[in-house]
């Protein structure tokens, strides 16, 4: 499907000149329809109509009408993160020639505002801004060492001089405001060249943020990518080239962690120095070329209620249980919430027509509880038979061992593999992280009261802590921090009755299904195993299982599968595992 988009907008981009106006809206439309389908099922809201653009089809200098040239210092004569450039509004910085825009950063001294430095760029701010959305900008970025380029949004209440908001609407000292970041590259030490970053500035994280993901690029300099951001209510989705590798979506949404309820607006630049290291000495200059950029909103008024809700209780364990959850509406889209006593409601999106198995975490063994769900289309209309309540009782099978990927802080895309067991009266907990990491620690977490205890490292990313001294037939419930460079991730809970000897009949870490595939897969992926596998099932990157065979399971179809990175789970007996697989 990409490669079908960039096939048909090339051809559309070398024929401009030719195009009749009839012709340019059929390239907006094309380009919008395979967006819809490309990014369908990474995301939890699908945007549909294209409300704002700059395709950059008219040379010389940018369109004023959307476009602010922002060159004011900050106080002290220098600009923030101990960059070294002049932003100007000069042609020589930023202009627009054969259908883009280029911004060029140049080594050359220049003084303006009474202050000399030894390179100029351009720092463009629109004049557009927007709250949630689907973004996409084709660009192709510089990668040279000590050069800083970014795509990134800032609130429009920021209290930033010199900025074009700032004087109407600068209400708002950063990060209160919210930053997100699509695209940087240059700032990362420990990377190789062309990865790229995506991150959130907010109250509870800024700076060297933990909220950040990033993914290793194809030469950024010389070929075009698609940078793209998803920003719904619930959560906020990055991707490159259509693939989503990192989503926000923190547990509670407050001021804090959520200042993304509000307008923001675009900034394109490209920094010197600074964070971005040492400039070369025979540095002359960078560029970088925009070939457009794309906003896409759901505007037209809805006034039809989804239908046919389903809502039944699936697997259900000593300390979880899994709701399975349906509906149908013409938006394309459906927000549930669940509710229930004691628990903060959870409230999701999900697509129309594909069940989503929704897991409530961290629960009482052996406790009844009533759920209550509703489900809404995103203009607020109720289906008919909502609420839905469902009863469910957690169950006492301790969970001596096994894989899984959910997590209560953070999040996983391989997951982790767990296991209990009881060694008189004491009892070893392990457990292995399966996404790679550097600097990695683990903390052991009691749920009640609530400890933190570290970990030894076993080997690799495999940590254990035995606690001692503990009552056969009790049930303890404990939970893994993971602690890494750059940020954190926290398992699940999960009850183990002590004494239980269910870890020789589950799949301990040393006793996990082995098979192997090749990467990426088209049409159908082949599993290599020397077990015998029973079931197969297909996660996408939010968690929701989007495929699941039990026959054919050496060979599963994946032809109805979109483009992007999946878990794949498969079963043997007792064992499971669980691994990254790209479609193509």
């Amino acid at each position: 499907m990409l490669a079908m988009k960039l096939k048909i907008h090339e051809y559309l981009k070398s024929n401009n000149k030719h195009l009749s106006k009839k012709n340019t809206f059929l390239k907006i439309y094309l380009t919008l329809l395979l967006s819809c389908q490309f990014g369908f099922s990474q995301v939890d809201v699908v945007y549909n109509n294209l409300v704002w653009s700059d395709e950059f089809n008219t040379d010389g200098a940018l369109d004023a009408n959307k476009w602010f040239h922002q060159t004011q210092i900050p106080a002290g004569g220098s600009w923030f993160n101990n960059e070294v450039q002049h932003y100007t509004n000069r042609l020589e910085n930023s202009f627009v020639a054969n259908g883009n825009l280029n911004i060029i950063a140049k080594k050359e001294v220049f003084t303006d505002q009474n202050v000399t430095k030894q390179y100029t760029s351009a720092r463009l701010n629109s004049k557009f801004a927007f709250t949630y959305g689907r973004v996409d900008i084709r660009a192709k970025v510089p990668n040279a060492q000590g050069t800083w380029p970014a795509l990134w949004l800032l609130g429009k209440n920021v209290n930033e001089d010199g900025g074009f908001f700032d004087s109407n609407f600068g209400t708002t000292n950063w990060p209160a405001c919210g930053e997100l970041d699509i695209m940087e590259h240059g700032i990362f030490p420990n990377q190789p060249i062309n990865y790229i970053g995506a991150a959130i500035h907010s109250p509870s994280s800024f700076g060297n943020t933990v909220n950040k993901g990033g993914i290793q690029a194809n030469d950024i300099n010389q070929n075009y990518h698609i940078y793209s951001m998803n920003w719904s209510p619930n959560q906020i989705t990055f991707l490159l080239d259509g693939v989503a590798f990192y989503t926000y979506n923190p547990a509670v949404k407050n001021a804090s962690t959520w200042p993304f309820n509000v307008d923001q607006y675009f900034l394109f630049n490209i920094a010197m120095g600074g964070f971005a290291g040492t400039i070369p000495v025979n540095f002359t200059q960078a560029s970088m070329v925009v070939d457009y950029i794309r906003v896409y909103q759901n505007t037209a008024v809805d006034n039809e209620a989804p239908t046919n809700f389903t809502a039944s209780v699936g697997t259900v364990t000593g300390s979880s249980v899994q709701l399975l959850l349906n509906a149908f509406d013409n938006s394309g889209t459906i927000s549930y919430t669940i509710s229930y006593p004691g628990g903060t409601p959870i409230t999701f999106f999900n697509p129309s027509g594909v069940q989503n198995a929704v897991v409530i975490p961290n629960l009482a063994s052996n406790t009844n509880y009533t759920f209550t769900v509703t489900a809404t289309d995103l203009s607020g209309n109720a289906v008919a038979n909502s609420p839905i309540v469902l009863n469910a009782t957690t169950s006492v099978d301790p969970q001596c061992g096994g894989s899984d990927t959910q997590a209560q802080e953070g999040s996983f895309t391989i997951g982790y593999n767990y296991n209990f067991q009881t060694i008189g009266t004491d009892v070893k907990i392990t457990f292995q992280l399966l996404d790679p990491k550097v600097g990695l620690v683990a903390f052991l977490r009691n749920q009640s009261p609530f400890t933190e205890t570290q970990m030894s490292n076993v080997s690799g990313q495999t940590f254990t802590r035995t606690i001692t001294g503990q009552t056969l037939g009790t049930t303890i419930t404990y939970a893994v921090k993971f602690a890494f460079s750059g940020g954190l991730a926290v398992t699940r809970f999960f009850s183990y009755v002590v004494g239980s000897n269910c870890a020789l009949e589950v799949a301990s870490i040393q006793d996990v299904v082995d098979f192997s595939f090749l990467n990426p897969v088209k049409e159908y992926v082949n599993i290599n195993s020397e077990s015998k596998i029973d079931k197969v099932e297909i996660y996408n990157m939010v968690g929701t299982l989007v495929l699941e065979s039990k026959e054919d399971t050496n060979k599963v179809d994946v032809k109805n599968l979109s483009q992007g990175i999946y878990l794949i789970a498969v079963y043997s007996e007792d064992k499971k595992s669980v691994k990254k697989m790209i479609v193509k």
